[in-house]
C-alpha cells in the first residue's frame, strides 16, 4: 500500500532511492508555437552523484525556504516525490512552480504522480496561486504527463526558470 505524507529536510538522504531511469523515445522542442517531436531512442540511467547532489540541495533550499514536499513511500522506499516551490512567480505574483517531481520507474502509470501533482496544486490553491508554474523535462513520457494533469505549453515564460533549463517545456496549469 502507498503512503503520502509530507516530506521533512531529514528526508533529504531519501532521494537517492528513486529510480529515475527511463527508455526516450520522443523528444520536443518548442519553436514558433509548436512542439517539435524527434526521435530520441535512448536510455536515460538513473542518478549520477552529480545530479543526484544537484536535486538534494534544491530539495533542501526549497523546504527550508518555506516550499512543500510530498513523498510517496511504498513501506520504507520512497517511490515519488514532488516540491512546490516556496516564491511566487509572474507579474501579478500568482504563479508557484512545481520545482522538483519524480516517480520511479517500476512504480510509473499507477496514479503515484497524479496524487503527488493534485495535493501540491491543492497546496498552492490554498497558499494563493492562481497557476502552477510547470518546467517539463522535454522527454515525450514527461510532457503528456503534465498536459494530462491541465498544463498547457506557455510563451509566457519565466525568465529566471527558462534561462536555468532552456530545453525545457516550460506550461502553467490553472488552479
Amino acid at each position: 500500500m502507498i503512503i503520502y505524507r509530507t516530506m521533512t529536510i531529514e528526508d533529504c538522504n531519501k532521494l537517492k532511492e528513486i529510480d529515475r531511469s527511463e527508455a526516450i523515445d520522443y523528444t520536443y522542442e518548442y519553436l514558433n508555437g509548436a512542439l517539435i517531436e524527434t526521435d530520441a531512442n535512448h536510455e536515460c540511467p538513473s542518478w549520477d552523484q552529480a545530479t543526484l547532489q544537484e536535486i538534494e540541495n534544491r530539495f533542501a533550499e526549497e523546504l527550508t525556504l518555506g516550499g512543500r514536499a510530498l513523498g510517496a513511500f511504498d513501506g520504507d522506499l520512497l517511490i515519488g516525490f514532488g516540491v512546490l516551490a516556496h516564491r511566487f512567480r509572474g507579474v501579478n505574483q500568482n504563479i508557484l512552480q512545481l520545482d522538483l517531481m519524480y516517480v520511479s520507474r517500476s512504480y510509473r502509470r499507477q496514479g503515484v504522480g497524479t496524487t503527488i501533482m493534485n495535493v501540491l496544486s491543492e497546496e498552492a490553491r490554498s497558499r494563493g496561486a492562481k497557476y502552477l508554474y510547470i518546467s517539463s523535462t522535454e522527454t515525450r513520457s514527461a510532457v503528456y504527463f503534465y498536459q494530462h494533469q491541465g498544463g498547457q505549453i506557455t510563451d509566457d515564460v519565466d525568465p529566471e526558470l527558462f534561462e536555468k533549463e532552456p530545453f525545457d517545456i516550460h506550461m502553467l496549469k490553472e488552479l
